[in-house]
């Protein structure tokens, strides 16, 4: 494979010392972006989109073309193990993602079909291939899963919940079968991630996108012991180099020290968590990602470069240059003006490099 020319994300990942911060953006590839729209309009919707090679390519690489993004990431949907296991995912405007399928019953469980997911998801790989080759060594490609428990919600649900009802109650009424529901999808988030690092990612991120949902026991039991479970199972060398593992669970700033034994390199951090504070919590065990919120770039640029410096400043309080990614506290939003997005990306790199000056 070709030599990185910039590695700054993946050193930044493992605590070495990097010459300015780190920037992507999660759902960096997505609707804000006219070409973005186009795009998917050529392909006739989003799943057709993610089962196209040379389209999942191209919106992968379309933001950085515009922007100096320090990595990529595969352009895909948490929610394709559900569909290779037979549930019927599709897509309703103005919906969301919802399922012909739902999982209730300890029925539901066994027929779940699971197979080699190079082979049942071998669009992934084709598209993550494709990428590396295109990216030519330009930034990382990241690859990534929705976690255990994020998966099962949208799978007991049948899509999209605020209440998480029918999960919930299978939580607290039978949890035995949630369990098992958990260690299947265990099994093929690690084996689905595996398969994205053979075929070329170069890091791996874990949406834990619910986890915030849970009660604080609950959340250690439903969620995280399994995250754990699929760290102590990931490829972790490949192609000469380390390969990071990022944990991101929406609404769990909290759960950092609980976290700080899960194994993972580095913690997500959304937009409620003090960032100062989450990297006094982790002492330097793990690196940290996030957090600005997401609602920022709705803001005029002497707001967002504002937004950016404060975040940075927290974020090298502790005097430690490194283990830092800057990033989103979650998906960047579709009504977010291309151009805002830029301010983001580039304030990034002024103010640390700023900062790391200023303490040499």
């Amino acid at each position: 494979m070709m030599p990185l020319k910039n590695d700054r994300f993946l050193r930044a990942l493992l605590r070495e010392p990097v010459d300015c911060t780190p920037v992507w953006m999660m759902r960096q590839a997505g609707r804000y972006l006219p070409e973005y729209k186009a795009t998917r309009a050529q392909a006739g919707d989003f799943l057709s989109l993610c089962k196209n090679t040379d389209l999942a390519c191209e919106v992968t690489l379309q933001p950085l073309r515009r922007y100096a993004l320090d990595a990529a990431i595969l352009f895909s949907d948490i929610l394709t193990i559900p569909d290779a296991m037979g549930l019927g995912l599709y897509f309703e405007v103005g919906e969301g993602p919802k399922f012909r399928k739902t999982v209730r019953t300890e029925t539901d469980i066994a027929q779940l079909e699971w197979t080699n997911p190079e082979v049942s998801l071998d669009y992934v790989m084709n598209a993550v291939k494709a990428i590396r080759s295109a990216l030519g060594g330009q930034v990382p490609l990241i690859g990534f899963s929705g976690s255990p428990w994020t998966l099962a919600t949208y799978m007991i649900e049948g899509g999209s919940s605020r209440e998480f009802q029918h999960s919930k109650t299978m939580l607290y009424q039978s949890p035995e079968l949630l369990h098992a529901l958990l260690d299947k999808l265990a099994i093929a988030v690690t084996e689905y991630l595996n398969a994205q690092i053979r075929a070329g990612a170069q890091a791996v991120q874990i949406f834990d996108s619910w986890g915030g949902a849970l009660a604080h026991c609950e959340y250690q039991e439903f969620s995280l012991n399994y995250m754990k479970k699929i760290v102590q199972g990931l490829i972790r060398e490949h192609d000469g180099r380390r390969v990071p593992v990022i944990l991101f669970t929406k609404g769990g700033g909290q759960w950092l020290p609980q976290m700080l034994d899960s194994g993972a390199d580095a913690l997500g951090l959304d937009w409620t968590t003090n960032l100062s504070i989450a990297r006094q919590t982790v002492q330097g065990r793990v690196a940290l990602q996030g957090n600005l919120d997401p609602s920022t770039l709705y803001g005029s640029p002497q707001r967002i470069r504002a937004a950016v410096k404060a975040m940075l400043q927290d974020a090298y309080a502790d005097g430690i240059h490194t283990g830092y990614v800057a990033n989103l506290g979650h998906g960047i939003t579709q009504w977010v003006n291309p151009e805002h997005a830029g301010i983001f990306v580039d304030a990034v790199h002024e103010y640390s490099n700023e900062i790391f000056q200023a303490n040499v």
